[in-house]
């Protein structure tokens, strides 16, 4: 397998043999099922869809009316989780190619529905690709967003935060794309390589990932194995 859908519950420290104080990511991941098999000849390629948390189901009323309250899980969704034995729907859902795992001389795994996948397919010192979704922050300014110093502060300067001269007036008479300019900040999928796997905790399905990932505490994250 090469992947696991996880929760990100914070950061703490780690001490290595020689003393050293590692910063660790702790990323909570509960046995995912394996809710599908997608194979070469029906997908065009090999994958597994693994299935993360529970949503709430409709509720009924008196007269056997399903009455939606909140965000509860659909029809559809239902009835793709009963397929795999499910008493409800996944909240994440998320499918990762058996074809692009280290290894690809070597014959794929094979995984049936109904399967889990837990923290025991990765091993402490290994490199993963570790995907997540980055705070969002909102509309911001191009220092905030990029780091731009500014202009100065004093003898009449007005120009404190603003971007400044954007293009040439004459030629090209228009914006370059790619300008940096205020706009939305945050909010985007963000994916960090070779990532050293420090600790893994099996009793309580954790992972300890050296450094930061992308995403706010109890952020959905994807551990993917690297090759």
């Amino acid at each position: 397998m090469i992947g696991i859908i996880g929760k990100k519950l914070g950061m703490t420290q780690l001490f290595n043999e020689q003393g050293q104080q590692v910063p660790c990511t702790v990323v909570e991941a509960t046995p995912n099922p394996v809710v599908k098999v997608m194979t070469q000849e029906k997908a065009g390629f090999a994958a597994v869809e693994l299935g993360y948390g529970a949503q709430k189901l409709a509720r009924e009323n008196k007269k056997g009316e399903r009455t939606p309250r909140g965000r509860r899980a659909t029809q559809a969704e239902v009835g793709h989780a009963k397929k795999a034995g499910l008493d409800a729907p996944p909240t994440v859902l998320r499918s990762f190619r058996l074809d692009d795992a280290p290894g690809k001389n070597a014959e794929a795994p094979t995984y049936t529905v109904g399967d889990t996948i837990t923290v025991g397919i990765f091993a402490p010192g290994e490199k993963v690709k570790v995907e997540g979704t980055s705070k969002g922050r909102g509309f911001q300014g191009v220092v905030k967003r990029y780091g731009f110093h500014g202009g100065p502060n004093t003898h009449g300067n007005t120009k404190h935060r603003k971007p400044g001269s954007i293009g040439a007036g004459t030629d090209p008479s228009r914006v370059i794309k790619g300008k940096k300019m205020p706009g939305q900040y945050g909010n985007v999928r963000h994916t960090a390589i070779g990532i050293r796997i420090e600790k893994i905790d099996a009793e309580r399905n954790l992972i300890y990932l050296r450094g930061s990932v992308a995403g706010p505490t109890n952020g959905i994250v994807f551990v993917r194995k690297q090759s």
